[in-house]
């Protein structure tokens, strides 16, 4: 087993591939094993969607902010502005982990499969992750 930290780049609002910069940060994959990806924030998730066309990243995120909008009246949490509860909200619907399997010493992802990473907050910052690899 091996584990590194490391943190992103700062991404703004929306919902990013991100499976180039992950991969830039492990050392030589084992032939066969799982990635663990986990972001250690409450207000951005991790993801694997469709990775050709960025309109499905847009259509995300006007779903999202339908369903959760910002500056609803009933929200208690708002000290930390319009945005931190229903980016608490989205990170608990998306997830903060993921599992992918790797295979060939690749990560086995689909073809059209890439790996988001979804920011809630307008400023989240430079997100960090956990990424855990299995033999």
């Amino acid at each position: 087993m091996y584990q590194i930290e490391f943190s992103l780049k700062p991404y703004t609002k929306g919902y990013h591939l991100i499976t180039e910069e992950i991969k830039s940060h492990l050392a030589q994959l084992p032939e066969t094993g799982i990635l663990n990806l986990f972001v250690k924030h409450t207000s951005c998730g991790l993801t694997i969607n469709e990775n050709a066309d960025p309109d499905v990243r847009e259509d995300f995120e006007r779903v999202y902010n339908k369903l959760v909008p910002e500056n609803a009246p009933y929200y208690a949490h708002t000290i930390e502005g319009p945005d931190d509860m229903p980016a608490h909200i989205k990170s608990s619907m998306i997830g903060v982990s993921l599992n992918i399997p790797i295979s060939h010493g690749k990560l086995n992802l689909g073809t059209w499969q890439g790996i988001y990473l979804c920011e809630f907050r307008h400023h989240g910052g430079a997100r960090k992750i956990v990424a855990t690899i299995m033999e």
